[in-house]
């Protein structure tokens, strides 16, 4: 695996001998533990956190109807982690026997019983490839990559006031009861300590203040923040409570949207705001998801170049190679002092594959005479 040109002709004595044998002997060892990768993307089809809880006849019944029980709500949650908002009504109902066989193994914990009751909270790890066969085999489209953190500043307009770090915002107090935390894209609420109302204030956040949103972003180790302005009013033609939301992302996935929402009979403002902030963050999700969608059809393969200084280089890119979905496969053409060569197999386009690198803090740029990959920091050759 080492490039011999990259060596000097020097006559080599018995230190750089020594050196030259470690240093291949750690290449070695690193492109063996390549062939045979434990993929961290395997993660996105984990469904943590099902609670469980089944009275019946006596202890044993109760616990296996709770498993039961437990894996379809945790095949449903995963396929609906993975699926398109418009194709929920299309998501499978497989029977139990079915949704076992897809099940790689279960964790149990707090775990209570008593003579007719059972309680505990299961945590689910579905096979990748089974679930895949699955959702192609039902023409389901699908996403698996996972976006870098989403820090959510949720900025209040009442009465010509805004308000972000106030109490009460009942607007951040909506987000702060959305649950983001098991889809594709993890968001994040800011705590609201005194370092966070140094960092950015209401009008600096409505106003974009890139400046201000890149500090808190990266006290949180967000990739994107999202500024959620929500302005309350009354609906001229039903004067009930209205509100006009708008949404930018200010980052790598910067983007804008607008919604309106009207209170339904006998729903209050805290009712609006609650169900306006489930909706703005399932759309979030659901754009994601369009944007990642795995196209099973369109394979593809590039050969990439990757400069390393040190061997920790390689290792560091190797490991988030990893936790990357649309890779299926890389193969480790050459490994020298200097640089690595792969060959990455993945369904998808290169925009696809672009996105879905960049999660993973790696950046893949097109060179004179081919792509690169390099670590936050680096430089391409071109």
């Amino acid at each position: 695996m080492l490039d011999r040109r990259r060596f000097g002709r020097a006559r080599p004595t018995a230190a750089t001998l020594a050196a030259t044998l470690i240093f291949g002997i750690c290449l070695a060892f690193a492109a063996s533990l390549w062939c045979a990768p434990a993929w961290a993307r395997d993660e996105v089809f984990t469904v943590a956190g099902v609670a469980v809880d089944v009275t019946a006849e006596n202890a044993a019944k109760a616990r296996e109807k709770a498993l039961a029980d437990g894996a379809k709500l945790a095949f449903r949650r995963l396929f609906e982690r993975l699926t398109l908002l418009a194709d929920r009504g299309r998501l499978p109902n497989p029977p139990s026997a079915e949704i076992d066989a897809l099940v790689q193994d279960l964790s149990v914990a707090n775990e209570k019983t008593s003579a007719v009751r059972y309680l505990a909270d299961l945590t689910f790890r579905f096979k990748p490839d089974a679930v895949r066969k699955t959702l192609d085999d039902q023409g389901l489209p699908y996403a698996e990559t996972p976006s870098k953190p989403v820090l959510v500043l949720p900025v209040y307009r009442s009465a010509g006031a805004l308000l972000l770090w106030d109490d009460p915002n009942p607007w951040r107090q909506a987000w702060s009861a959305v649950n983001a935390k098991g889809g594709l894209v993890p968001m994040i609420m800011p705590v609201g300590d005194l370092n966070d109302v140094a960092a950015i204030g209401a009008e600096q956040a409505a106003a974009g203040d890139q400046q201000r949103l890149n500090a808190i972003a990266k006290r949180y180790n967000a990739g994107d923040t999202m500024v959620v302005l929500a302005t309350l009013s009354l609906d001229p033609a039903s004067t009930l409570p209205a509100l006009q939301i708008s949404v930018t992302r200010y980052g790598a996935g910067t983007g804008e949207a607008e919604f309106n929402f009207v209170a339904a009979s006998g729903e209050g403002v805290d009712g609006l705001l609650n169900r306006a902030a489930v909706q703005v963050a399932t759309f979030v999700e659901d754009a994601w998801k369009h944007e990642n969608l795995i196209q099973m059809r369109k394979p593809g393969a590039i050969a990439v170049r990757v400069p390393i200084a040190a061997l920790s280089d390689w290792l560091a890119v190797r490991d988030r190679l990893g936790g990357v979905a649309v890779v299926r496969r890389a193969d480790l053409m050459l490994l020298s002092k200097q640089e690595a060569r792969v060959n990455l197999h993945f369904i998808g386009d290169a925009d696809q594959l672009i996105l879905a690198l960049k999660q993973a803090d790696l950046n893949l740029t097109r060179v004179d005479d081919g792509w690169e990959l390099t670590l936050p920091g680096s430089r391409p050759r071109g």
